[in-house]
């Protein structure tokens, strides 16, 4: 199976290297690699450019968009991959076997989807671990509890995104939880859970970079909950407060 792996990148010369080579160096070769950059200034290109003179497999799309889930959504026209899984600029895998993993997984138990653990790490040293999110077993009537995995562990089949369209570009920040609600919510679809850390981030990402950014995420994910008919306010509170035990 072809797997499509989709990074997108503005002004990532931070972390575009390790997040590069953390996919480049799977031992799992059957790999489709896009990057989606909104026309970088710094050196993100030439760190992308020097990398396609040893990997010309790299596919490179650099043009102007409406932000991070534009940019997913021209990733995924753009994949053709029997898997699809996002490893964002500033975040790498954590093993070099663990996209082999996540293929034969799906492949041996015939899922639409794997999804696995997530570690927040410190932004200059990633060997410092912040946060640990770790999931649970798929069970639907979590969602109603605030329950979901982290996005960026996610990795569905092609045919997922095609009956179940793109990110919602009316979020700006809350896009990845309305997706997921609309496929977790989805009876048809078999997930599995792979107990492994498969992504770590650092710190800094959009959704926390401030106060302002909180509170509009909260506000979106309090919108994606009623528009998906999955729970209330209480659904809210519970998926914002579950996030604490990660801290510990």
């Amino acid at each position: 199976m072809k797997l499509t792996i989709i990074t997108a990148t503005f002004n990532s010369a931070h972390g575009i290297n390790k997040c590069m080579d953390s996919i480049l160096h799977q031992d799992y070769k059957n790999i489709e690699y896009i990057i989606i950059d909104g026309q970088s200034k710094d050196l993100t290109l030439e760190i992308i450019s020097e990398k396609q003179k040893t990997h010309p497999s790299i596919k490179l799309i650099s043009e102007s968009d409406q932000g991070i889930y534009d940019a997913l959504n021209k990733g995924l026209s753009a994949a053709s991959g029997d898997i699809i899984g996002f490893v964002h600029s500033d975040d790498f895998l954590e093993s070099n076997n663990i996209i082999g993993d996540i293929v034969s997984m799906i492949k041996s138990e015939n899922l639409d989807g794997v999804y696995g653990d997530l570690q927040y790490v410190d932004k200059n040293n990633t060997q410092i671990v912040i946060r640990n999110w770790k999931s649970y077993e798929f069970n639907k009537s979590l969602l109603k509890k605030g329950w979901m995995p982290p996005h960026p562990t996610l990795f569905l089949k092609k045919e997922v995104y095609e009956n179940h369209g793109l990110f919602d570009l009316s979020y700006k920040i809350s896009a990845d939880y309305d997706f997921m609600l609309r496929v977790f919510n989805d009876s048809e679809l078999k997930f599995g859970y792979l107990p492994k850390v498969i992504t770590r981030m650092r710190v800094g990402g959009a959704s926390n970079r401030s106060l302002k950014n909180i509170i509009r995420k909260t506000k979106e994910d309090y919108i994606a909950i009623k528009r998906n008919n999955i729970g209330n306010f209480t659904t809210l509170i519970r998926k914002n407060t579950s996030k604490l035990k990660q801290f510990f």
